[in-house]
Formats: structure tokens, sequence, C-alpha cells
């Protein structure tokens, strides 16, 4: 189960990522009326990316806070999908290419079995 909570962590990570790539050509930070424009995003992402990167080296060493920080990511990419789809809902024009609905789909499946993955070890 180690080996399958590292394979759904580093494969929530790339998505994620992509997403924020993605995510940088929507101008993001607008959708969500954050200020800052690109050097905020860019600021936040350093953030992410390195928390996401540092939960991956928890991972491998099988420490207790590498679950947590997975556990945490999954929920946040159950979040990422569901605030992304309410925008949608709500009309707006971003993320609606196959791509970007790929990605969001992709973070949600994958961030299913990582909650669960993540659980299961925590409690185990």
């Amino acid at each position: 189960m180690q080996e399958g909570i590292l394979w759904a962590y580093f494969a929530n990570s790339l998505l994620l990522i992509t997403h924020q790539i993605d995510a940088a050509y929507w101008k993001e930070w607008e959708l969500f009326g954050l200020k800052g424009g690109i050097a905020g995003f860019l600021l936040f992402n350093i953030f992410a990316a390195s928390l996401l990167l540092y939960g991956l080296i928890l991972i491998i060493e099988d420490s207790p806070n590498g679950i947590l920080l997975s556990f945490l990511m999954g929920l946040i990419g159950v979040f990422t999908f569901l605030i992304h789809v309410y925008f949608i809902n709500k009309g707006r024009k971003e993320f609606r290419t196959v791509s970007s609905l790929s990605i969001l789909a992709g973070i949600l499946i994958v961030s299913l079995i990582q909650i669960l993955l993540s659980a299961l070890l925590f409690f185990h």
C-alpha cells in the first residue's frame, strides 16, 4: 500500500502542477478576484509546489506527516475540482477545453484514491 500512495501522490502532484500551468493561461487569479496578478500567482505556486514536493519526500521517507499531507492534498484536489465545476456552472468560460476538463477529472479521480489510501495507511 505504501507504493500505491507514493504513485497516487506523484500522479496528483503532476496533475495539480499541470492544472496550475493551465490556470496561468486562464488567468485564474482574475477568476477568484485575487490581487497581485501573475506575480502573486507565481509566488503562491512556488509555495504550493514546494509543499507538494516536500510531501513526496515525506512519503518516500515513510513519515506519518507524509500521510497527513497526502490526505490534505487529496482534499485540496477534490476542492479544486468542485470549485472549478461551480464556476463553469455559473457560466464562466475558463477551463472548458477538453484538456482543462480532463485534467480536472483526473485530479478528482486521483484525489479520491489518494484520500482512501491515506486514510487506510493512517489508521493501519
